[in-house]
């Protein structure tokens, strides 16, 4: 798959990032986020800095996300998903968005 990453075009494959994430050791997750590579848990940057070689400064932690969500890696605590609210009148969805339980 082709992407660009701080400017700069790769050809990424799922094969190609399992293979040059091996043997390197995860470091602690931070705020950024995380990818799932194998059975490890790598930080976003970690990543982009090994398949890419250039600073984690060059490119944002977004980049490296689409990249590895479009080569099918699990990204944890990266999706937003909101939960049906079933079949509630626009009055009611919107209070319990802002908080208020919902009346039946």
């Amino acid at each position: 798959m082709r992407c660009v990453i701080a400017r700069f075009p790769f050809d990424l494959t799922r094969s190609g990032i399992l293979e040059s994430m091996r043997g390197v050791k995860p470091e602690p997750v931070d705020g950024d986020g995380s990818v799932i590579i194998g059975r490890r848990t790598y930080p976003l940057k970690q990543v982009g800095q090994v398949i890419t070689r250039q600073d984690r400064r060059d490119f944002s932690a977004g980049e490296v996300l689409r990249a590895m969500t479009r080569l099918g890696f699990t990204c944890p605590g990266t999706a937003r998903t909101v939960a049906p609210t079933g079949f509630l009148s626009p009055v009611q969805r919107a209070s319990m968005l802002l908080g208020a339980q919902a009346s039946s």
